[in-house]
């Protein structure tokens, strides 16, 4: 049983930030060219989500680990609130059509797990129904892993309620980061333990484990994010495909 408010938001005391950087940068190397070969076979695909609360470097995360990653072979799809048609749907009628096809890696920026957080906190649907929208997820995610060969990565990225103050004031002093504020983002801060509660619940009860990351200090959690996607990409053991063409495997 996971308790957040028992797991530290920083580093460890034994990291080194400038050598991790440098281990970082050539894991970031190693997703490249790991990816190209998934790409080039087409038998496994990679679905990374990114949860966390509003300020923790959802989008920095991505392209700190991905810039190396050949435009063709990813996608990334941030989930903001349902459209019409979507709330017309069952939840994750947008999401799966969102489902990497072989070779590629998906990226969700806040993910199905909206319907489940964000719902759950503001009481939108009930306890209930939270249970029975994580079964479908657990349902949802084995899918895909089992039936597509699609490996089903979840990262939340635990910050402290001090560093994402510090992120959401950088966006109102810096005129740069302006189009980054939210002021409803000022009011869900104000409901941060029913956010904790949440998530607890849903990483307890997801199936296919989380990775909880300390959140505080980016460059660790980008090497966190990295390794563990080097890790995941190794283990599909994607090859090559040989050459198929008659005119040149019989000569």
């Amino acid at each position: 049983m996971i308790k957040l408010n028992q797991l530290s938001t920083k580093a460890p005391e034994d990291f080194n930030k400038e050598e991790t950087k440098i281990l970082t940068k050539a894991l970031v190397k190693k997703i490249a060219e790991l990816t190209e070969v998934m790409y080039a076979e087409r038998k496994n695909a990679l679905l990374v989500v990114f949860q966390a609360m509003d300020g923790s470097g959802k989008d920095s995360a991505v392209k700190n680990v991905f810039e190396e990653v050949t435009p063709t072979f990813i996608r990334t799809h941030g989930f903001n609130k349902p459209s019409s048609e979507e709330f017309s749907h069952d939840f994750l009628w947008r999401v799966h059509k969102l489902a990497p096809a072989k070779g590629m890696i998906q990226v969700f920026v806040r993910s199905h797990y909206e319907d489940v957080l964000v719902q759950r906190v503001h009481g939108w649907i009930d306890e209930k129904r939270v249970d029975l929208r994580i079964d479908a997820i657990n349902a949802f995610e084995k899918l895909l892993e089992f039936d597509n060969n699609t490996k089903v990565l979840k990262f939340y990225f635990h910050i402290s309620q001090e560093e994402q103050e510090v992120q959401l004031r950088e966006r109102v002093e810096d005129p740069t980061k302006h189009w980054k504020h939210n002021d409803n983002d000022w009011e869900e801060r104000k409901i941060w333990d029913t956010y904790m509660d949440a998530y607890e619940n849903c990483i307890n009860k997801s199936a296919i484990p989380w990775n909880v990351v300390a959140g505080d200090q980016r460059w660790y959690r980008d090497y966190i994010v990295a390794k563990t996607i080097v890790d995941a990409l190794e283990s599909m053991n994607c090859e090559y495909p040989c050459l198929k063409s008659e005119l040149f495997t019989n000569t």
